[in-house]
Protein backbone atom coordinates (compact mmCIF):
# COMPACT_ATOMS: atom_id res chain seq x y z
CA UNK A 1 0.00 0.00 0.00
CA UNK A 2 1.17 3.14 -1.35
CA UNK A 3 1.38 6.27 1.43
CA UNK A 4 -0.68 9.18 0.60
CA UNK A 5 0.55 12.06 2.48
CA UNK A 6 -2.46 14.06 0.61
CA UNK A 7 -5.19 11.84 2.27
CA UNK A 8 -3.54 11.37 5.51
CA UNK A 9 -3.34 15.45 5.50
CA UNK A 10 -7.00 15.80 4.74
CA UNK A 11 -7.66 13.05 7.14
CA UNK A 12 -6.33 14.93 9.71
CA UNK A 13 -7.97 18.19 8.69
CA UNK A 14 -11.27 16.57 9.11
CA UNK A 15 -10.79 15.26 12.12
CA UNK A 16 -9.66 18.37 13.18
CA UNK A 17 -12.83 19.95 11.92
CA UNK A 18 -14.98 17.41 13.37
CA UNK A 19 -12.93 18.25 16.85
CA UNK A 20 -13.33 21.38 17.04
CA UNK A 21 -17.34 21.73 15.64
CA UNK A 22 -17.88 19.05 18.83
CA UNK A 23 -16.16 21.55 21.28
CA UNK A 24 -17.67 24.35 20.08
CA UNK A 25 -21.22 22.58 20.33
CA UNK A 26 -20.04 21.48 24.03
CA UNK A 27 -19.06 25.10 24.70
CA UNK A 28 -22.87 26.41 23.95
CA UNK A 29 -24.27 23.29 26.15
CA UNK A 30 -22.18 23.84 29.29
CA UNK A 31 -23.97 27.34 30.61
CA UNK A 32 -27.18 25.39 30.61
CA UNK A 33 -25.67 22.29 32.48
CA UNK A 34 -23.97 24.59 34.83
CA UNK A 35 -27.52 26.15 35.26
CA UNK A 36 -28.82 22.80 36.08
CA UNK A 37 -25.79 22.17 38.33
CA UNK A 38 -26.81 25.24 40.16
CA UNK A 39 -30.56 23.99 40.65
CA UNK A 40 -29.59 20.37 41.74
CA UNK A 41 -31.65 19.23 44.87
CA UNK A 42 -29.83 17.46 48.08
CA UNK A 43 -31.43 15.92 51.31
CA UNK A 44 -34.98 15.48 49.97
CA UNK A 45 -36.62 12.83 52.69
CA UNK A 46 -38.98 14.76 54.56
CA UNK A 47 -37.77 15.55 58.38
CA UNK A 48 -38.18 17.66 60.93
CA UNK A 49 -35.99 19.29 63.77
CA UNK A 50 -37.01 17.81 66.82
CA UNK A 51 -34.42 18.32 69.13
CA UNK A 52 -31.38 21.34 69.16
CA UNK A 53 -28.11 21.64 71.18
CA UNK A 54 -25.37 24.47 70.27
CA UNK A 55 -25.14 23.46 66.42
CA UNK A 56 -26.30 20.40 66.75
CA UNK A 57 -29.84 19.37 65.00
CA UNK A 58 -31.43 16.33 66.03
CA UNK A 59 -33.76 15.20 62.40
CA UNK A 60 -36.61 12.99 62.56
CA UNK A 61 -37.68 11.67 58.63
CA UNK A 62 -41.23 10.70 57.98
CA UNK A 63 -42.28 7.43 58.12
CA UNK A 64 -42.02 5.80 54.66
CA UNK A 65 -44.56 2.73 55.71
CA UNK A 66 -47.72 2.49 57.28
CA UNK A 67 -46.17 0.79 60.70
CA UNK A 68 -42.42 1.06 62.04
CA UNK A 69 -40.85 -0.91 64.67
CA UNK A 70 -41.08 0.05 67.76
CA UNK A 71 -37.46 0.35 68.00
CA UNK A 72 -36.13 3.76 67.05
CA UNK A 73 -32.78 4.19 64.58
CA UNK A 74 -30.16 6.93 65.38
CA UNK A 75 -27.82 7.59 62.73
CA UNK A 76 -24.78 9.39 63.99
CA UNK A 77 -22.79 11.46 61.49
CA UNK A 78 -19.17 12.08 61.02
CA UNK A 79 -17.86 15.01 61.96
CA UNK A 80 -16.23 15.75 58.39
CA UNK A 81 -18.87 16.91 55.27
CA UNK A 82 -22.13 17.33 55.29
CA UNK A 83 -24.86 14.28 56.12
CA UNK A 84 -26.92 14.88 53.38
CA UNK A 85 -24.60 11.82 51.53
CA UNK A 86 -27.26 9.70 53.21
CA UNK A 87 -29.76 11.32 51.78
CA UNK A 88 -28.18 12.26 47.67
CA UNK A 89 -31.31 12.11 45.88
CA UNK A 90 -34.00 9.41 45.95
CA UNK A 91 -33.35 6.20 44.34
CA UNK A 92 -30.09 7.12 46.55
CA UNK A 93 -30.95 7.65 49.73
CA UNK A 94 -29.66 5.30 52.86
CA UNK A 95 -31.85 6.95 54.78
CA UNK A 96 -35.23 5.91 52.62
CA UNK A 97 -33.66 2.45 52.09
CA UNK A 98 -34.04 2.55 56.37
CA UNK A 99 -37.57 3.91 56.64
CA UNK A 100 -38.80 1.54 53.82
CA UNK A 101 -37.55 -1.30 56.21
CA UNK A 102 -40.04 0.09 58.56
CA UNK A 103 -37.79 2.04 60.56
CA UNK A 104 -38.18 5.20 62.47
CA UNK A 105 -35.48 7.06 61.32
CA UNK A 106 -33.82 9.98 63.01
CA UNK A 107 -30.27 11.43 62.57
CA UNK A 108 -27.87 14.16 63.85
CA UNK A 109 -26.62 17.09 61.79
CA UNK A 110 -23.94 18.79 63.95
CA UNK A 111 -23.53 22.00 61.66
CA UNK A 112 -20.28 23.80 61.30
CA UNK A 113 -18.57 24.58 64.79
CA UNK A 114 -17.55 28.40 65.72
CA UNK A 115 -14.53 29.44 67.41
CA UNK A 116 -15.51 29.15 70.72
CA UNK A 117 -16.53 25.57 69.91
CA UNK A 118 -12.57 24.51 69.69
CA UNK A 119 -12.31 23.00 73.10
CA UNK A 120 -15.16 20.90 72.39
CA UNK A 121 -13.55 16.99 73.32
CA UNK A 122 -14.58 13.56 72.61
CA UNK A 123 -16.08 13.56 75.89
CA UNK A 124 -18.59 16.19 74.79
CA UNK A 125 -19.72 14.88 71.60
CA UNK A 126 -19.83 11.10 73.35
CA UNK A 127 -21.13 11.69 76.95
CA UNK A 128 -23.17 15.25 76.10
CA UNK A 129 -24.32 15.56 72.46
CA UNK A 130 -25.23 11.71 71.53
CA UNK A 131 -26.12 11.18 74.87
CA UNK A 132 -28.87 13.97 75.06
CA UNK A 133 -30.03 12.98 71.57
CA UNK A 134 -30.26 8.98 72.60
CA UNK A 135 -32.22 10.08 75.43
CA UNK A 136 -34.78 12.53 73.05
CA UNK A 137 -35.29 9.94 70.93
CA UNK A 138 -35.96 7.48 73.90
CA UNK A 139 -38.47 9.96 75.37
CA UNK A 140 -40.49 10.21 71.74
CA UNK A 141 -40.49 6.69 70.83
CA UNK A 142 -41.12 5.75 74.90
CA UNK A 143 -38.07 3.27 74.74
CA UNK A 144 -35.53 2.02 77.00
CA UNK A 145 -32.75 1.96 74.35
CA UNK A 146 -32.50 2.60 70.17
CA UNK A 147 -30.35 1.18 67.47
CA UNK A 148 -27.78 3.62 66.46
CA UNK A 149 -25.60 3.30 63.35
CA UNK A 150 -22.71 5.24 62.96
CA UNK A 151 -20.58 6.77 59.97
CA UNK A 152 -17.28 6.84 59.88
CA UNK A 153 -15.55 9.20 62.74
CA UNK A 154 -19.60 8.67 63.69
CA UNK A 155 -18.70 5.14 64.25
CA UNK A 156 -16.14 5.51 66.75
CA UNK A 157 -17.68 7.47 68.59
CA UNK A 158 -21.14 6.06 68.61
CA UNK A 159 -18.68 2.60 69.68
CA UNK A 160 -17.80 4.93 72.60
CA UNK A 161 -21.31 5.71 73.79
CA UNK A 162 -22.52 2.05 73.01
CA UNK A 163 -19.15 1.04 75.62
CA UNK A 164 -20.59 3.76 77.80
CA UNK A 165 -24.11 3.08 77.75
CA UNK A 166 -24.78 -0.46 77.01
CA UNK A 167 -28.52 -0.03 78.52
CA UNK A 168 -29.45 2.47 76.15
CA UNK A 169 -28.17 1.07 72.77
CA UNK A 170 -30.10 -2.23 71.37
CA UNK A 171 -27.99 -2.85 68.32
CA UNK A 172 -25.13 -1.48 67.38
CA UNK A 173 -24.24 -0.46 63.48
CA UNK A 174 -20.95 0.72 61.73
CA UNK A 175 -20.71 2.04 58.62
CA UNK A 176 -16.55 2.44 57.99
CA UNK A 177 -16.19 2.84 61.42
CA UNK A 178 -12.65 4.56 62.12
CA UNK A 179 -12.00 2.08 65.08
CA UNK A 180 -8.91 -0.10 64.54
CA UNK A 181 -5.64 1.08 63.91
CA UNK A 182 -2.73 -1.25 63.93
CA UNK A 183 -0.59 -0.29 60.42
CA UNK A 184 -3.37 -1.79 58.41
CA UNK A 185 -5.64 1.72 58.13
CA UNK A 186 -4.16 2.76 54.59
CA UNK A 187 -2.83 5.92 53.74
CA UNK A 188 -4.42 7.98 56.20
CA UNK A 189 -3.24 6.14 58.94
CA UNK A 190 0.36 6.12 57.70
CA UNK A 191 0.09 10.16 57.09
CA UNK A 192 -1.19 9.99 60.10
CA UNK A 193 1.25 7.97 62.76
CA UNK A 194 3.05 10.35 65.08
CA UNK A 195 6.67 9.83 62.95
CA UNK A 196 5.53 12.37 60.47
CA UNK A 197 2.28 14.45 61.83
CA UNK A 198 1.48 16.52 65.23
CA UNK A 199 -1.86 17.09 64.98
CA UNK A 200 -1.40 20.22 67.57
CA UNK A 201 0.35 21.89 64.81
CA UNK A 202 -2.63 21.79 62.36
CA UNK A 203 -5.05 23.68 65.78
CA UNK A 204 -2.28 26.00 66.98
CA UNK A 205 -2.93 28.10 63.89
CA UNK A 206 -6.84 27.97 63.32
CA UNK A 207 -8.46 26.68 66.39
CA UNK A 208 -10.83 24.74 64.20
CA UNK A 209 -9.57 22.20 61.81
CA UNK A 210 -10.26 24.00 58.36
CA UNK A 211 -12.70 22.19 56.19
CA UNK A 212 -10.41 23.12 53.13
CA UNK A 213 -7.45 21.51 54.49
CA UNK A 214 -9.04 18.37 54.83
CA UNK A 215 -10.19 18.13 51.52
CA UNK A 216 -7.07 18.93 50.09
CA UNK A 217 -5.77 16.11 52.50
CA UNK A 218 -8.39 13.79 50.88
CA UNK A 219 -7.54 14.91 47.47
CA UNK A 220 -4.25 14.42 47.50
CA UNK A 221 -4.96 10.71 48.23
CA UNK A 222 -5.96 10.06 44.92
CA UNK A 223 -4.68 13.37 42.89
CA UNK A 224 -4.90 12.44 39.26
CA UNK A 225 -8.18 11.10 39.86
CA UNK A 226 -9.81 13.66 41.86
CA UNK A 227 -8.29 16.53 39.78
CA UNK A 228 -8.03 15.65 36.29
CA UNK A 229 -9.99 12.13 35.61
CA UNK A 230 -13.07 13.12 36.95
CA UNK A 231 -13.15 16.31 35.13
CA UNK A 232 -12.46 15.08 31.72
CA UNK A 233 -15.39 12.11 32.17
CA UNK A 234 -17.79 15.33 33.07
CA UNK A 235 -16.60 16.92 29.93
CA UNK A 236 -17.19 13.85 27.87
CA UNK A 237 -20.25 12.96 29.11
CA UNK A 238 -21.90 16.74 28.77
CA UNK A 239 -24.45 15.75 26.72
CA UNK A 240 -26.03 13.25 29.64
CA UNK A 241 -28.26 14.86 32.27
CA UNK A 242 -28.45 12.28 34.76
CA UNK A 243 -25.12 11.71 34.68
CA UNK A 244 -24.64 15.72 35.14
CA UNK A 245 -26.95 16.32 38.15
CA UNK A 246 -25.31 13.00 40.53
CA UNK A 247 -21.99 14.96 39.28
CA UNK A 248 -23.40 17.89 40.37
CA UNK A 249 -24.40 16.37 43.62
CA UNK A 250 -21.45 14.55 44.70
CA UNK A 251 -19.16 17.97 44.00
CA UNK A 252 -21.62 20.08 45.95
CA UNK A 253 -21.24 17.76 48.93
CA UNK A 254 -17.17 17.63 48.31
CA UNK A 255 -17.52 21.54 48.46
CA UNK A 256 -19.95 21.79 51.84
CA UNK A 257 -16.97 20.63 54.15
CA UNK A 258 -17.30 21.43 57.54
CA UNK A 259 -14.88 21.96 60.11
CA UNK A 260 -13.66 20.34 62.96
CA UNK A 261 -13.30 21.13 66.43
CA UNK A 262 -9.70 21.19 67.48
CA UNK A 263 -9.89 19.70 70.76
CA UNK A 264 -12.11 17.02 68.98
CA UNK A 265 -9.32 16.58 66.21
CA UNK A 266 -5.89 16.47 68.23
CA UNK A 267 -8.26 14.32 70.98
CA UNK A 268 -9.30 11.69 68.22
CA UNK A 269 -5.79 11.60 65.94
CA UNK A 270 -3.76 10.61 68.77
CA UNK A 271 -5.70 8.52 70.98
CA UNK A 272 -7.78 6.55 67.86
CA UNK A 273 -4.90 6.76 64.96
CA UNK A 274 -1.64 7.14 66.51
CA UNK A 275 -2.52 5.04 70.30
CA UNK A 276 -5.12 2.90 68.88
CA UNK A 277 -6.02 2.84 72.24
CA UNK A 278 -10.26 2.10 71.46
CA UNK A 279 -8.88 -1.01 69.63
CA UNK A 280 -6.86 -1.43 72.87
CA UNK A 281 -9.08 -1.19 74.86
CA UNK A 282 -7.29 1.61 76.96
CA UNK A 283 -9.24 4.63 75.84
CA UNK A 284 -10.60 7.26 78.33
CA UNK A 285 -12.78 10.13 78.46
CA UNK A 286 -12.43 13.06 81.09
CA UNK A 287 -10.59 10.25 82.87
CA UNK A 288 -13.10 7.65 82.46
CA UNK A 289 -12.51 4.44 80.67
CA UNK A 290 -14.28 3.37 77.84
CA UNK A 291 -14.46 -0.29 78.17
CA UNK A 292 -15.40 -1.79 74.58
CA UNK A 293 -16.31 -4.98 76.53
CA UNK A 294 -19.32 -3.47 77.31
CA UNK A 295 -20.63 -3.57 74.27
CA UNK A 296 -22.54 -6.92 74.60
CA UNK A 297 -25.36 -5.32 72.13
CA UNK A 298 -25.33 -7.30 68.22
CA UNK A 299 -23.37 -5.13 66.20
CA UNK A 300 -23.02 -4.65 62.78
CA UNK A 301 -20.03 -4.21 60.45
CA UNK A 302 -20.85 -2.30 57.35
CA UNK A 303 -17.63 -1.76 54.86
CA UNK A 304 -16.75 -1.48 51.35
CA UNK A 305 -14.05 -3.82 49.75
CA UNK A 306 -12.34 -0.94 48.08
CA UNK A 307 -12.49 1.49 50.77
CA UNK A 308 -9.19 3.31 50.07
CA UNK A 309 -10.31 6.03 52.88
CA UNK A 310 -10.69 3.52 55.60
CA UNK A 311 -10.31 -0.21 54.53
CA UNK A 312 -11.77 -2.79 55.81
CA UNK A 313 -9.13 -3.79 58.28
CA UNK A 314 -9.61 -0.36 60.33
CA UNK A 315 -12.78 -1.74 61.11
CA UNK A 316 -13.47 -5.55 61.22
CA UNK A 317 -11.09 -6.52 64.24
CA UNK A 318 -12.82 -4.22 66.81
CA UNK A 319 -15.62 -6.95 66.75
CA UNK A 320 -12.94 -9.20 68.53
CA UNK A 321 -12.96 -6.47 70.99
CA UNK A 322 -16.39 -6.23 71.87
CA UNK A 323 -18.31 -8.36 74.28
CA UNK A 324 -21.12 -9.11 71.88
CA UNK A 325 -21.17 -12.55 70.66
CA UNK A 326 -23.60 -11.56 68.19
CA UNK A 327 -21.70 -9.49 65.25
CA UNK A 328 -21.91 -9.63 61.53
CA UNK A 329 -19.83 -7.96 58.47
CA UNK A 330 -21.44 -6.86 55.13
CA UNK A 331 -19.13 -5.89 52.73
CA UNK A 332 -20.25 -3.95 49.83
CA UNK A 333 -18.34 -3.92 46.58
CA UNK A 334 -17.52 -0.10 46.86
CA UNK A 335 -15.31 2.75 48.47
CA UNK A 336 -15.49 4.69 51.15
CA UNK A 337 -18.66 6.57 48.86
CA UNK A 338 -20.01 4.32 47.11
CA UNK A 339 -21.17 2.63 50.17
CA UNK A 340 -23.78 5.36 50.61
CA UNK A 341 -24.55 6.18 46.82
CA UNK A 342 -23.36 3.41 44.87
CA UNK A 343 -26.63 2.20 42.86
CA UNK A 344 -25.52 -1.31 43.58
CA UNK A 345 -25.46 -0.34 47.37
CA UNK A 346 -28.91 0.79 47.39
CA UNK A 347 -30.50 -2.54 45.29
CA UNK A 348 -29.09 -5.22 47.06
CA UNK A 349 -26.67 -4.44 49.97
CA UNK A 350 -28.83 -1.61 52.35
CA UNK A 351 -32.15 -3.64 52.04
CA UNK A 352 -30.14 -6.61 53.76
CA UNK A 353 -28.67 -3.34 56.54
CA UNK A 354 -32.71 -2.76 56.99
CA UNK A 355 -33.47 -6.01 57.47
CA UNK A 356 -30.26 -6.63 60.10
CA UNK A 357 -32.04 -3.62 62.26
CA UNK A 358 -35.18 -5.23 61.92
CA UNK A 359 -34.33 -8.80 63.09
CA UNK A 360 -32.80 -7.00 66.09
CA UNK A 361 -35.90 -4.70 66.55
CA UNK A 362 -39.13 -4.82 68.77
CA UNK A 363 -42.37 -4.45 67.28
CA UNK A 364 -44.23 -5.11 64.10
CA UNK A 365 -43.75 -8.89 64.04
CA UNK A 366 -44.11 -10.57 60.78
CA UNK A 367 -47.10 -12.46 59.96
CA UNK A 368 -47.66 -16.13 59.81
CA UNK A 369 -49.84 -17.67 56.77
CA UNK A 370 -52.09 -19.08 59.11
CA UNK A 371 -52.94 -15.48 60.45
CA UNK A 372 -51.69 -12.87 62.12
CA UNK A 373 -49.37 -14.36 64.73
CA UNK A 374 -50.65 -17.62 64.32
CA UNK A 375 -49.54 -20.71 62.71
CA UNK A 376 -52.15 -22.75 60.50
CA UNK A 377 -53.22 -25.11 63.28
CA UNK A 378 -54.20 -21.68 65.51
CA UNK A 379 -51.15 -22.14 68.22
CA UNK A 380 -49.35 -19.36 68.55
CA UNK A 381 -46.47 -18.93 65.74
CA UNK A 382 -42.84 -18.17 66.57
CA UNK A 383 -43.22 -14.91 64.51
CA UNK A 384 -45.58 -13.28 67.10
CA UNK A 385 -42.79 -13.07 69.18
CA UNK A 386 -40.89 -9.44 69.78
CA UNK A 387 -37.25 -10.09 67.94
CA UNK A 388 -37.98 -13.18 66.09
CA UNK A 389 -37.87 -11.66 62.44
CA UNK A 390 -37.96 -13.49 59.27
CA UNK A 391 -34.43 -14.69 59.18
CA UNK A 392 -34.18 -16.13 62.62
CA UNK A 393 -37.96 -17.68 62.17
CA UNK A 394 -37.00 -19.30 58.91
CA UNK A 395 -33.84 -20.81 60.89
CA UNK A 396 -36.16 -22.00 63.74
CA UNK A 397 -38.01 -23.17 61.27
CA UNK A 398 -35.69 -25.09 59.20
CA UNK A 399 -34.92 -26.67 63.17
CA UNK A 400 -39.35 -27.85 63.49
CA UNK A 401 -39.93 -24.85 66.06
CA UNK A 402 -42.24 -23.35 64.64
CA UNK A 403 -44.89 -22.18 67.54
CA UNK A 404 -44.22 -21.13 71.19
CA UNK A 405 -45.10 -24.12 72.54
CA UNK A 406 -41.66 -25.41 70.33
CA UNK A 407 -39.94 -22.99 71.33
CA UNK A 408 -40.56 -23.24 75.03
CA UNK A 409 -39.05 -26.76 74.50
CA UNK A 410 -35.59 -25.88 73.69
CA UNK A 411 -32.89 -24.32 76.01
CA UNK A 412 -31.39 -21.16 75.25
CA UNK A 413 -27.92 -22.38 74.40
CA UNK A 414 -29.62 -24.78 71.88
CA UNK A 415 -31.59 -21.97 70.54
CA UNK A 416 -28.80 -19.70 70.06
CA UNK A 417 -27.24 -22.23 68.19
CA UNK A 418 -30.21 -22.75 65.65
CA UNK A 419 -30.70 -19.27 65.04
CA UNK A 420 -26.92 -18.58 65.19
CA UNK A 421 -28.11 -15.38 67.86
CA UNK A 422 -26.36 -14.64 71.60
CA UNK A 423 -28.13 -16.52 73.95
CA UNK A 424 -29.12 -13.67 75.75
CA UNK A 425 -32.04 -13.02 73.00
CA UNK A 426 -32.35 -16.44 72.89
CA UNK A 427 -33.35 -16.31 76.65
CA UNK A 428 -35.66 -13.37 75.87
CA UNK A 429 -37.51 -14.94 73.89
CA UNK A 430 -38.02 -17.80 76.03
CA UNK A 431 -39.30 -15.48 78.90
CA UNK A 432 -41.58 -14.25 76.87
CA UNK A 433 -43.27 -17.50 75.77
Amino acid sequence: MVFDPLSATLDAQSRTIEELTEAIRKAQVLPERLGDMAAVEVGQTPSEIVYEENKLELLHYEPQTDEQYDTPLLVVWSLINRPYILDLQPDRSVVRRLLEGGHDVYMIRWNEPSRLDQHLTMADYVDRYIANCVDAVRERSGTDAVNVLGYCIGGALTAMYAARNPRKVNALGEIAGTLCFEGEGGVLELWGTDAYFEPESVVDVSGNVPADLLAAMFEMMDPVQNTVTKYVSFYEKLDDEEFVANFARMERWLDEGVDVAGATYVEFMETVYQDNELSRNELELDGEPVDAGNIDMPVLQIVGEYDNLVPSEASVPFNEVVGSDETEIIEFPTGHIGISVSSSSHEEYWPRVAEWFAEHSEGQADVAPGGEGQSQDGADDISAIDGIGSTYAGRLRAAGIETAADLAERDAEELAAIAETGQARARDWLDQV
